[in-house]
């Protein structure tokens, strides 16, 4: 396995030193070749035995044989409601990500056109200036 990408990590409380932390995981969505981790992160004051929500956040992970290629994950069976609603709400994460990843692209995409038209004008305003010098101005 190697991780594609971490989303959405809130902080909610800061963990102190001395507390117990805990991380809880769970399989939300299997894709084809990916899967997404939920992680919460609680921690536990040891004197007080206060139990609070620190952190939360979702791991995006691709299994990998080793010939270092993607290889199919095993389906994930949904049995209870609780893995029903994790499930349906990594979809749609999923399908934002995907989203968000095309925008970024188009928006690259016009950004290094832009850049390159600048680039033009700049190149003609230097043979401009440049070639001013060279009428023995």
């Amino acid at each position: 396995m190697v991780t594609l990408s971490v989303d959405q990590v809130t902080f909610r409380e800061p963990t102190h030193v001395g507390e117990l932390v805990t991380f809880l995981a769970s399989v939300n969505f299997t894709g084809t070749t990916s899967m997404e981790i939920g992680i919460t992160v609680v921690t536990r004051n040891i004197v007080t035995q206060t139990v609070r929500h620190a952190n939360s956040c979702f791991f995006t992970m691709v299994a990998m044989g080793d010939d270092k290629k993607p290889v199919a994950v095993p389906p994930l069976e949904l049995q209870r409601v609780d893995q029903r609603r994790r499930d349906a709400a990594a979809r749609k994460r999923r399908e934002l990500r995907h989203e968000f990843a095309q925008r970024m692209k188009q928006a690259d995409t016009v950004g290094r056109v832009s850049f390159w038209h600048r680039g033009l004008r700049s190149m003609k305003t230097w043979r401009n200036f440049a070639s001013s010098f060279e009428d023995g101005a």
